[in-house]
């Protein structure tokens, strides 16, 4: 199963679990093309794996209404082809070369071959969608348009008016935010769960991708790649700014001079890397970034109490702290 790990509750671990193998043999079929070289493409980063935390939500949040319902799956499937979709352009506009363990679809073929069979996904998940009725349709627009629009704020960056941290969580939670957001609310809208549990989880999506992509910031310095399975501060060597680098440069204190002047821009040099991350390890603004992250959980897991209490409830809830376990 997904990240999120096991449930309390067997039956419930069961059927969620059988829910996303549904999810898994949903998006093979979705994914496949008669154009052999479409089809390798597009199955490229889907054979490669992934958290499927998306789809897992989707399916979870279904036990509020009815969890056998047969647009429950089709659902989850769209909001993963969205998000292996986005994952393909990011990997061309990052110029990234390793995905999920795996060369990228840009390194393996070209920029023209990964831009394609991203757009290719999102029809598939157009097409998948446009069968689960006109709402369906608007939201997953409207959701798009969010991911866009992060996209390019973060291509952007901050303009000359605007505060570079609230930049940064405007951008996080359209690009990562909003779909998660999406998946929740699909799973209470496919189940007829009712409207307050769809705005109520629909909030609660938000909050807790937020919760999950910045927690990944405080990782990426303060954990040991043998913990948390990537090299810490890649985000560095890139030169993209993250909570705990932001707060630095927004609150400094004395002796920050050469810290700052190194999160201006990507660290070429390893020892410079090596340096920043044991400075950062040790900066109050990785105690004020826990602290936000830990809000921001809190918050996620304030609005569950507006929800049937039960096997379904207390997971979400076990969610909520294995976003805040990771922080260390």
């Amino acid at each position: 199963m997904a990240s999120v790990g096991s449930f309390a509750d067997d039956a419930l671990e069961q059927r969620v679990s059988a829910g996303v193998q549904q999810v898994e043999d949903l998006l093979v079929t979705s994914a496949h093309s008669p154009e052999p070289l479409v089809a390798e493409a597009s199955s490229h980063l889907l054979q490669a794996g992934g958290k499927r935390f998306r789809p897992l939500l989707t399916v979870l949040c279904a036990e509020f209404g009815d969890p056998t319902a047969p647009d429950i799956v089709p659902a989850a499937v769209v909001v993963e082809l969205t998000h292996l979709a986005t994952l393909y352009h990011d990997d061309v506009m990052d110029e990234a070369s390793m995905r999920r363990g795996a060369p990228s679809a840009n390194a393996r073929w070209n920029n023209s071959v990964a831009i394609l069979v991203g757009d290719f996904l999102f029809a598939r998940a157009s097409s998948l969608v446009a069968d689960l009725g006109p709402e369906a349709v608007r939201i997953q627009a409207e959701t798009f348009a969010r991911l866009v629009h992060g996209q390019l704020r973060e291509t952007l960056g901050p303009g000359p008016d605007d505060d570079p941290l609230e930049h940064y969580l405007s951008v996080v939670a359209d690009k990562t935010g909003s779909l998660i957001a999406t998946a929740a609310r699909f799973g209470a809208m496919m189940s007829g769960a009712g409207e307050d549990v769809e705005a109520t989880l629909l909030e609660f999506g938000e909050r807790i991708g937020v919760a999950f992509q910045l927690a990944d910031d405080i990782i990426d310095i303060a954990s040991d790649a043998d913990d948390s399975g990537k090299v810490p501060g890649t985000d560095l060597r890139e030169g993209v700014p993250t909570l705990p680098t932001l707060l630095v440069q927004s609150a400094p204190v004395e002796g920050d001079e050469r810290l700052r002047e190194l999160l201006s821009g990507p660290i070429a040099d390893e020892d410079d890397v090596q340096w920043v991350i044991r400075a950062l390890r040790e900066h109050p603004a990785m105690d004020r970034a826990r602290a936000y992250v830990r809000a921001e959980a809190d918050a996620a897991r304030a609005l569950l109490a507006k929800l049937p209490a039960g096997p379904a409830r207390d997971a979400l809830d076990d969610i909520c702290t294995r976003a805040t376990d990771r922080l260390g």
